[in-house]
């Protein structure tokens, strides 16, 4: 496994869940070798009192002011757990929890304040990695998205069709992609992203485009892609959607990480404490 470049943390030991040392139920030892190792991790943001995220320039300014109007905020904090292959895990809990957060930073596109991450391949964040160009054709954004991924020219050709029909865009995938509805974009963007099979594939909130059906295609892929000893991290509101394609579930609040376990019993405690609130 490598590591993110961020300040070292003991490594928990594989299937100890976060902040006991036990072995989650969610992680049973006939599952595959670990995939993640999320250590002691914490992101915090540097934002504007506007609530705007600060950039380097107004850091650098604010620096020399006194940091006057500048706030940090802490999304993720001190979260640690360990993801196997063969595991789709749930990433649930209220707007502003860290959920996108902390795909971003398993992602690699977030900086650690502080904390380790290990992965074994390189995660791939829906709708990120499939490099996808709104001026070019839906056509066209397959390949460069195939290339993107990985896939030989001769293998995206042999996708392509399959990719189409999945993303059920019909004549518009001739069309330039600034024309596709935000859900049409989205659909092509899974599409894309689950035509390969994938070590690690972070979704942020795809399984909440599209009709029924459409979710149930998703669903059916993702239980594909991890029965090829895949992991599968998935963000979305629908529980359930969750409980019905994930074994297992984190459920985060205000950064921190409130239960791991088998996605049933925790979606069940965070619907009880929701309910309560």
């Amino acid at each position: 496994m490598t590591a993110t470049d961020v300040p070292a943390t003991d490594v928990p030991a594989a299937g100890a869940a976060a902040g006991t040392g036990a072995a989650p139920a969610s992680a049973p030892r006939e599952l595959g070798k670990p995939t993640i190792v999320v250590s002691g991790l914490n992101v915090v943001y540097k934002v504007l009192a506007t609530g705007k995220r600060a950039t380097k320039p107004q850091r650098l300014l604010q620096r020399s002011a006194g940091r006057r109007g500048m706030r940090e905020i802490h999304a993720v904090r001190d979260v640690s757990f360990v993801a196997r292959e063969g595991e789709a895990i749930a990433l649930i809990g209220v707007n502003g929890s860290g959920k996108s957060t902390l795909l971003r930073a398993i992602a690699g596109l977030l900086p650690a304040e502080s904390g380790r991450i290990w992965a074994e391949a390189d995660p791939t964040l829906l709708g990120v990695n499939a490099a996808l160009i709104n001026e070019l054709s839906g056509e066209r954004n397959v390949l460069l998205g195939g290339l993107a991924m990985g896939l030989t020219p001769a293998q995206v050709q042999e996708r392509k069709a399959g990719v189409v029909e999945f993303a059920a865009i019909g004549e518009f995938i001739d069309l330039p992609m600034s024309t596709y509805s935000a859900g049409m974009g989205a659909r092509l963007r899974f599409a894309i992203a689950s035509a390969a099979v994938h070590r690690i594939l972070l979704i942020d909130e795809a399984l909440a485009t599209g009709d029924a059906m459409f979710q149930r295609k998703s669903q059916d892929r993702i239980n594909e892609l991890r029965a090829a000893a895949g992991t599968v991290f998935v963000v979305s509101h629908s529980l359930g959607v969750l409980r019905e394609t994930c074994t297992r579930a984190l459920w985060l609040d205000k950064g921190a990480l409130v239960m791991d376990g088998p996605v049933a019993e925790v979606v069940d405690a965070y619907e009880s404490a929701t309910a309560k609130r």
